[in-house]
């Protein structure tokens, strides 16, 4: 028999899907029925990253989607795994973060008579996923896996849901006609249809922010995850106009910034006129774009992917539409009729004197010795020493109410990505296994250097003899917080820590939630 007309079961022909759409991680529990999937997927060069439960996996696949743009893939067996992979697949939708959760099924024919691990899975993900499908023939499975992967990361992206019962798992089809319904299925998918903003719009957005006596600029991780970076920069620049961005979108433009009002930011959401709101939602993160937090009257552009979420705030202006590309128009419509505030504009002036003012109260806080330490102490450690690695900087992972805000205030970031934090949901615990991860490697001798995700799985792991002189973790539970720090020995002894007295609980801590 020609080896083109091999016969592949399911398994093979999802994991085929997978690999010829791009994908090369994948994150997940294994057991009956997709074992054979996951084995599969690995052997054509999907790395597949095994968790201990299938929460956690979907945390981390739903963060990888945020920091990679890509769909970030969460596999769990069927009935209970599906259901624990759905707090991953629900803080995707809400982060607006790509991922495809997919998850074997009992067999179609016994279903409703009990079967093992028996749900109506479809229905379950319904609430938490933009789209879901149900493979119900072998044939149907590449137009399935490439409609959940485009859907992900188009429009607004989100969770999606791919349902494969055990079934047609085990079903079989030629190799040669497996090639040639992924070709049917890849040309099936389009680049969805980019959204261009009127010029008139644009014209209009821009002469706001020219008359406006107290503009500001606000962008969330909806900028970032676009990559908006260079085009925000070049707007601030440009404009003057000063900037604040929300806790995910905090390195898009430095914190160290002249034109930051993150040190101000009760004074300048409470005075401006018109604010440019980039890739973030005028939801509780933003007091919802109301009084008194807000001016009243403040005239709000809203720039956002998703046109429903512009009809849901009913902002003076909104433009529908990619981040990036939104500014790339409004700084070429600028450049054509140029403006800017100037540094001795009495706006740029108030932020900029009142950001100094906090700062100076803030470093008069941390600079006390504190014994013991208070939450403050923990906090310079981390910012001192993040400053001191340069770039590339690390990723931020901090969870807990009280850190987050604190942590929004001390903690300078200074590139794009790198802070992940209960998000758009409050997902408390979503970074811990993470945390617990490179903890332990810290206190085992190896220094875990970031690339784009987590640490799991896309990393460089290097050597370095001096990891123990300038590397700390802060591990928190919702807002209870345990300090882990690793430093100079006389700090160390000063606080009365080890590296012996943190390993008991690490070790009692990392099977539980990873």
């Amino acid at each position: 028999m020609a080896e083109s007309d091999c016969e592949i079961d399911g398994n093979q022909l999802i994991a085929k899907s997978l690999a010829r759409f791009g994908v090369d991680c994948m994150f997940g529990v294994v057991g009956i029925p997709v074992t054979s999937l996951a084995n599969r997927a690995v052997s054509l060069g999907v790395r597949f990253l095994a968790f201990h439960n299938e929460q956690s996996a979907g945390y981390a696949a739903s963060a990888y989607g945020y920091l990679t743009g890509r769909p970030g893939v969460l596999l769990t067996v069927s009935g209970p795994g599906c259901v624990h992979g759905l707090a991953g697949l629900a803080n995707a939708m809400a982060n607006g973060w790509p991922m495809v959760m997919i998850s074997g099924s009992c067999d179609q024919n016994d279903f409703g008579r009990g079967d093992f691990q028996e749900l109506d899975q479809i229905a379950a993900v319904k609430p938490f996923s933009k789209f879901s499908v149900k493979a119900k023939a072998i044939k149907e499975i590449p137009d399935c896996v490439f409609q959940a992967l485009a859907h992900a990361g188009s429009g607004r992206p989100g969770g999606c849901y791919l349902d494969f019962p055990s079934d047609v798992l085990h079903q079989t089809i030629s190799d040669s006609e497996a090639e040639g319904l992924l070709g049917s299925a890849a040309e099936r998918i389009r680049e969805e249809k980019v959204v261009s903003v009127e010029n008139s719009q644009i014209e209009e957005a821009a002469s706001l922010l020219r008359h406006a006596e107290r503009p500001l600029i606000v962008f969330g991780k909806g900028a970032a995850f676009s990559r908006a970076e260079s085009a925000l920069t070049k707007l601030v620049e440009t404009t003057g106009i000063p900037f604040l961005p929300t806790p995910m979108g905090k390195g898009l433009l430095p914190d160290t910034h002249d034109l930051a009002a993150t040190a101000a930011r009760s004074l300048a959401i409470g005075k401006c006129d018109v604010a440019l709101v980039v890739g973030a939602r005028l939801n509780w993160l933003l007091h919802f774009g109301d009084p008194p937090k807000w001016s009243k009257g403040v005239k709000f552009i809203l720039v956002d992917v998703c046109r429903e979420e512009i009809e849901l705030r009913k902002p003076h202006l909104g433009l529908v539409g990619d981040a990036k590309l939104v500014l790339e128009k409004l700084n070429k419509q600028i450049k054509d009729d140029p403006f800017c505030l100037g540094r001795s504009h009495p706006w740029v002036e108030a932020i900029s004197r009142k950001a100094k003012e906090n700062v100076s109260k803030l470093e008069a806080q941390l600079a006390k010795q504190v014994v013991p330490f208070n939450f403050l102490t923990p906090m310079k450690i981390i910012r001192d020493a993040i400053c001191a690695l340069g770039s590339p900087a690390p990723i931020l992972v901090s969870e807990g109410a009280n850190t987050m805000d604190v942590g929004r205030a001390v903690l300078v970031q200074t590139e794009p990505r790198t802070r992940l934090d209960a998000g758009t949901w409050g997902t408390m615990g979503s970074v811990l296994v993470t945390a617990l991860q490179l903890l332990w490697l810290l206190l085992t001798g190896l220094w875990l250097r970031w690339k784009e995700i987590l640490g799991l799985g896309l990393v460089q792991w290097k050597l370095r003899h001096w990891f123990v002189t300038s590397c700390l973790l802060l591990l928190l539970f919702s807002t209870m917080v345990v300090y882990m720090v690793v430093t100079e020995e006389a700090q160390m002894k000063s606080m009365g820590l080890t590296k012996m007295t943190l390993l008991p609980l690490l070790l009692s801590l990392v099977p539980l939630i990873t």
